[in-house]
């Protein structure tokens, strides 16, 4: 009776997240890098703890102690304190991450980053309606639904209560300094003097503002560095605002 097949898809999926097959994949992906990023809980590893008995949700990784990983074949005092250290270390990652690694279908790395700085608590997300979802700018209905769905199930209230107990984070910690750049969108292009890409699209999201990789007419501004290329070009077209980096500098003084 757990066994489904959705209408559009050919694969027959288990959606029992008991079933030891879906448990597995669950907990690769709740460890993996993109997700809770915990340093050597690889694929091998984990099967040791389900076979073993130690593992049956992943709330239970917070309870693992040194001695559970010292039962494992090929395992020492010092690996051991590793595994413990790496699960612990995992407790702050950002909110992001968390809802990423609950594994709610169709949500993404990306999608998770957008509800985790949309709501800023887990307790906003888990109550949120599909009307605040769908409002999200780049959250389609399908997602929407799907997240609605999951906080709706028993077992995924109780998993969240549970990872919270044991001291897991569930704020996001994305730091806003203010909104000044809200409902802005920023295209970059060409190389800055001083910012890399990746600094400039942080300050434009501390100000509440958006960093788009493609010039559309609902583009507030280019900031534009030497050697700029198409997306300048159809910025002139469109007759989009182009700023340099001193301009952008002025912005956010």
């Amino acid at each position: 009776a757990n066994v489904i097949r959705e209408e559009d898809e050919a694969a027959v999926r288990c959606v029992n997240p008991e079933c030891p097959a879906q448990l597995l994949r669950n907990l690769i992906h709740f460890c993996s890098r993109d997700a809770m990023d915990i340093e050597g809980m690889g694929d091998a590893v984990l099967e040791k703890l389900v076979s073993n008995g130690l593992l049956s949700k992943a709330s239970e990784i917070y309870t693992l102690k040194k001695e559970d990983f010292m039962t494992l074949e090929g395992f020492k005092d010092k690996s051991s304190q590793n595994l413990v250290d790496a699960i612990e270390k995992s407790k702050t990652n950002d909110l992001a991450k968390l809802v990423f690694a609950l594994g709610i279908r169709h949500v993404g790395q990306k999608a998770g980053k957008l509800l985790a700085e949309h709501f800023e608590t887990m307790e906003n997300l888990m109550n949120s309606t599909l009307e605040q979802l769908t409002a999200i700018e780049g959250f389609g209905g399908i997602m929407a639904q799907s997240v609605v769905d999951f906080f709706a199930l028993e077992q995924s209230k109780r998993e969240v209560e549970v990872l919270s107990a044991l001291g897991v984070n569930m704020v996001s910690q994305k730091e806003k300094i203010d909104n000044r750049f809200e409902g802005k969108t920023f295209v970059l292009t060409g190389t800055l003097p001083t910012y890399s890409r990746n600094e400039a699209s942080e300050i434009i999201e501390k100000f509440g503002g958006k960093a788009a990789s493609s010039v559309s007419k609902k583009t507030s501004y280019v900031l534009a560095g030497e050697e700029a290329g198409s997306k300048l070009v159809k910025a002139q077209t469109l007759g989009v605002t182009i700023i340099n980096e001193d301009e952008f500098n002025e912005m956010i003084k």
